[in-house]
């Protein structure tokens, strides 16, 4: 049986960064997943960025990833690489996720005329 990438998602949304408190994929840390299905195994390869190069947290988070993700019946096996490349950025975090941390909403456009309507 294949995994889905809604199914591994599930999962990042389980891992959390230990100094901020919202999941690994809420905070746009998540740049990459790939699921290749191969003779019955299934191997999960994640791309991932950290909030800042010098956090003394991404080997912690990286293993977190990977032992929960191999505690799926359905995977074999699960790599996680962290990368700078994009550097991350609060722009990157969900809405939810911003609004946990305090980080104003974008500026909403106003559509209507001021025509005197």
């Amino acid at each position: 049986m294949s995994v889905t990438e809604p199914q591994v998602i599930e999962v990042l949304k389980q891992c959390y960064d230990p100094e901020i408190p919202v999941d690994l994929w809420s905070l746009g840390l998540i740049y990459d997943i790939k699921i290749q299905d191969q003779d019955n195994n299934c191997y999960i390869d994640i791309i991932m960025s950290l909030t800042t190069p010098g956090c003394a947290m991404g080997n912690y988070m990286a293993q977190d990833i990977k032992t929960k993700l191999e505690a799926v019946p359905e995977i074999t096996e699960a790599n996680v690489r962290v990368t700078f490349d994009p550097p991350w950025n609060p722009e990157m975090m969900s809405d939810e996720a911003k609004g946990k941390l305090g980080f104003s909403p974008p500026a909403a456009t106003d559509q209507k005329s001021n025509s005197g309507d």
